[in-house]
């Protein structure tokens, strides 16, 4: 019999099995067998699939056609080793083509890259090597770019949260020497009395429009990656001017009122080092966005 009908009476047998069990109610049969037979079908397939790659299939198979239990833990355990091998070396090919050949002062610290090895070996999605391979390189050319901790948060990461990053580093502005990284998210003048009853004082730009919503902003908190409270620029005097980098554009923001200020989410340590990794990506969206909404008090140009 060959491998695939093998597989399917596998599947047939096991849909017996489930169905004998948990689709009785009140001694009759209910129609949920034909409405989700299908989808059963398609997640125990995936679940068999998965099973044979890590060599945990057994009990799937006749007791007589078993290896000793031994045997397949170590078939198991050097499955594991190989597939952790093979990730580590996909990654470490990566990295060189991030990496100059020019000389650096710095030697690499080792104990730092055993601990990468540790973090980054489990990994087998090709998009998230790509950025494992973008942090080896980095750390190789700048040592001290990448903390172990930023490293233990990126490994817990799923590519849902790695691309909720992305997005909200095309909105991200840093300063000249990329330390500081925010996504601006209004601005107002400082209340007076003769502008306490102006409703253009305060200024609020919708990030929702440009895919970022409070709740991915949260996400982003949970994932120590960017702070969940807006933080405040001091307040400027009228005609003062402060510059940002916008994914290698630069932006001014100049105030066009005394006591103007500007508000903003703010990257963590953690959420700048790995805002690195991603490539620079301008919404030009947002930075329209920027421009007239938050023209009352300033004015932006690039």
């Amino acid at each position: 019999m060959s491998n695939s009908a093998d597989e399917n009476k596998i599947i047939e047998h096991a849909s017996e099995q489930n169905n004998s069990v948990i689709l009785e109610h009140d001694g009759k049969a209910t129609a949920h067998k034909n409405s989700t037979s299908t989808a059963n079908a398609s997640s125990q397939k995936q679940i068999l699939l998965l099973a044979k790659k890590f060599s945990l299939n057994a009990a799937f198979l006749p007791e007589i056609k078993q290896a000793p239990i031994e045997d397949r833990a170590l078939k198991r355990k050097k499955i594991d080793e190989l597939r952790k091998q093979q990730n580590m070396e996909a990654i470490v090919l990566r990295a060189i083509q991030y990496c100059s050949d020019e000389n650096i002062t710095d030697r690499a610290d080792q104990d730092w890259f055993s601990s990468f090895i540790t973090l980054a070996e489990g990994i087998s999605n090709k998009s998230m090597q790509e950025l494992w391979a973008k942090i080896l390189a980095g750390e190789v050319s700048q040592p001290g770019s990448f903390s172990l901790k930023t490293l233990q948060t990126f490994r817990t990461m799923s590519i849902t949260e790695a691309k909720l990053l992305a997005k909200a580093c095309s909105l991200a502005m840093s300063d000249t020497r990329k330390k500081n990284i925010r996504v601006i998210s209004g601005a107002y003048q400082i209340p007076k009395l003769f502008n306490f009853f102006n409703k253009q004082r305060q200024q609020q730009v919708d990030l929702n429009q440009v895919g970022l919503s409070y709740a991915d902003i949260l996400t982003l908190a949970d994932n120590h990656l960017m702070f969940e409270q807006e933080t405040e620029s001091h307040p400027l005097a009228n005609g003062e001017k402060i510059q940002f980098n916008f994914n290698g554009k630069t932006v001014s923001f100049v105030a066009k009122k005394a006591d103007c200020i500007l508000t903003f989410y703010k990257f963590t340590p953690i959420g700048t080092e790995l805002a690195h990794l991603i490539n620079d990506n301008i919404n030009e969206t947002y930075l329209s966005n920027l421009k007239t909404g938050l023209s009352e008090n300033f004015s932006i140009s690039s």
